[in-house]
Parts: C-alpha cells; sequence; structure tokens
C-alpha cells in the first residue's frame, strides 16, 4: 500500500515538473519574442525616414455574420499630402474556421466614387483616404469592410528582409524592370524584399493590371508559407515590431495579433482568392480626364463576389 502512494506521489511530482518546465518554456519564448519585437522596432526607428501617421476617420462596418473584413492598401509613401493606392485588396477572416480569403481589386475600374464624378479606382482613396474608398467599394460591389490597413512598400521590403535573410524563392516568368526599382531575370530564384516588391508592382507588359494583381496574390501565399517554416517562426516578432512604424490602421494591437493568427494557423496553407472584375464581366475603355479604364459589369461582380466571401 504505502509502495503504491509512494508511486503515485513521484508520478505526481513528475507531472509536475513537466508543468514547470512547459511554463518556463513558454515564459522564455515569450521574453525572446519581446525582445525580437524590440528590436525591429529600435531598427525601424533608426532608419528616420519613417512615414508620418495621418488621422483617418473611418466608419467601418462589422460584418453581420461575424466574419472580420479589413482593407488592405500598399501606398508608395503616407507621408505624401495625397497618394494613390498602388494595392486594393480585402482580406476576409472566419475566426471559427480560421479560413482565410482574399479579393483583389484592379485600380483601373470605372466606378462612381461618392460625391465626386467617375473615376478610377484608386482615384477614391486620393480624393479622400481609405473611408471614401470604402464607400466607393460599397456603393459599386455592394461590400463593406470594419477595418483598414495601409502598408507603406518601405516597411514591406524591411519586413520580408528580416523574415527571410536568403530571400523568398519566386519563379519570375519574364525580365522586369520597367518603373519597379530593380531589374529581375527570368528564372527560379530568392528575392530580397525590394526585388520581391518590384516582382509584385510589375505591370509594363501585356498582362498589365492583371498580371500585376496575380503576382501580388501569389506573393502573399509565398510570404505566409515562408512565415509558417521552421525557421522563419522565431523571426516573426522582430518582423512585425519592425514593420510597426510602417502599417496605418484603425485595428487595435490586439485585433492585429488575432489577425494575423488567424492567418498564420488556418486550416490551409492556401489562401482563397479572387479577382475583381471577374473573366468576361468587363471590356476596356477610354475617358479623356481618366484615360484607359476598365468598363466593368458590376451586377456580375457584385454577385461573384457574395458567393465568395459568403459561401
Amino acid at each position: 500500500m504505502n509502495s503504491r502512494m509512494e508511486f503515485k506521489k513521484k508520478k505526481k511530482r513528475r507531472g509536475l515538473k513537466l508543468v514547470l518546465f512547459l511554463l518556463f518554456m513558454i515564459a522564455a519564448l515569450v521574453g525572446y519574442a519581446g525582445i525580437q519585437f524590440y528590436q525591429g522596432t529600435q531598427m525601424a526607428s533608426g532608419e528616420g525616414n519613417t512615414p508620418k501617421e495621418e488621422d483617418y476617420t473611418f466608419n467601418g462596418v462589422k460584418d453581420k455574420n461575424g466574419r472580420i473584413n479589413v482593407l488592405l492598401l500598399g501606398v508608395d509613401s503616407r507621408g505624401e499630402e495625397q497618394s494613390r493606392t498602388d494595392t486594393m485588396m480585402i482580406a476576409q477572416i472566419d475566426p471559427e474556421t480560421n479560413e482565410t480569403k482574399l479579393v483583389s481589386f484592379m485600380r483601373d475600374m470605372y466606378v462612381e466614387i461618392p460625391g465626386y464624378q467617375n473615376y478610377k479606382l484608386n482615384t477614391a482613396f486620393f480624393l479622400g483616404g481609405p473611408d471614401l474608398l470604402r464607400q466607393t467599394l460599397k456603393q459599386n460591389f455592394d461590400i463593406d469592410v470594419q477595418y483598414y490597413m495601409i502598408v507603406d512598400f518601405k516597411g514591406f521590403e524591411q519586413s520580408i528582409d528580416i523574415l527571410a535573410p536568403e530571400g523568398i524563392e519566386m519563379n519570375v516568368e519574364k525580365a522586369m524592370s520597367e518603373n519597379i526599382g530593380v531589374s529581375l531575370q527570368p528564372g527560379l530564384q530568392n528575392l530580397n524584399g525590394k526585388e520581391l516588391l518590384g516582382y509584385a508592382r510589375f505591370r509594363a507588359d501585356a498582362e498589365g493590371d492583371h498580371g500585376r494583381v496575380k503576382r501580388q496574390q501569389e506573393v502573399i501565399t509565398a510570404v505566409k508559407d515562408e512565415a509558417l517554416s521552421i525557421g522563419s517562426v522565431t523571426r516573426l516578432p522582430k518582423m512585425i515590431g519592425a514593420a510597426q512604424p510602417y502599417i496605418e490602421t484603425n485595428m487595435s494591437k490586439l485585433d492585429q495579433v488575432g489577425i494575423v493568427k488567424d492567418i498564420l494557423l488556418g486550416n490551409s496553407s492556401d489562401i482563397n482568392k479572387l479577382t475583381i472584375p471577374v473573366a468576361d464581366s468587363y471590356t476596356d475603355g477610354y475617358y479623356q480626364q481618366a484615360g484607359a479604364v476598365l468598363e466593368v459589369d458590376f451586377e456580375t461582380n457584385k454577385a461573384e463576389l457574395q458567393e465568395f466571401l459568403n459561401q
């Protein structure tokens, strides 16, 4: 009887030691993450060229089904008084399933901009910031969002270099150099932050904005895969810390962490993607005040968008 009790006590002590060890490891990892995050923020602030923050008003609306919709915008510099956005996407995260969906909007679509004459979609941001762009998407495509996140491209470059010091592997399908700040040659290769950004922004070919949107989606998937790799996970806090000064958003820090968790720990490594306008739903047009544009069948695209986000 005594031996059995002694065995139970020893087993209980071993169990307690295991719990304490796990708690110690978690604390150590959290401490390491904090140090890495601090180093990242110091790295960014030391550059002396981080963009100034803007005081945007954003009247976002919660999704009635409990999903999280974020308007993602990429800009050259938030320090400018006015700028057009080069990248316009809506990311939808379902907290119940951790499923992530990504909708890319081509910037040359000819749309109604509330309070202004019709123009290209990206002009809405130039005229009234993220909330006017939100209103424009609502009016033309019947989709609303709760949050916005503006990412300065300089922060993207630096974040990639921290996450993947050896670069991220991409298959460059053609020579690219015009208006992207780098010169890329065809072939499978590792791209650093500046090169990866140039790859995503290239549009000086027959595909134009169609090809660029496709590459932007490819880059997002590749970055997610890299972030999930064993060698890169420990670099995530430093990457996030370095990116913070280059991000403007109405999301709280807790919301940002939760969304990053949902995306990275999603049920699938794949991100479901849609490009608006969808195939065979637009024609090329031209207006004197706007130049070359895409004339869109809005009813078709509304239906495709609703089916994609609500299926």
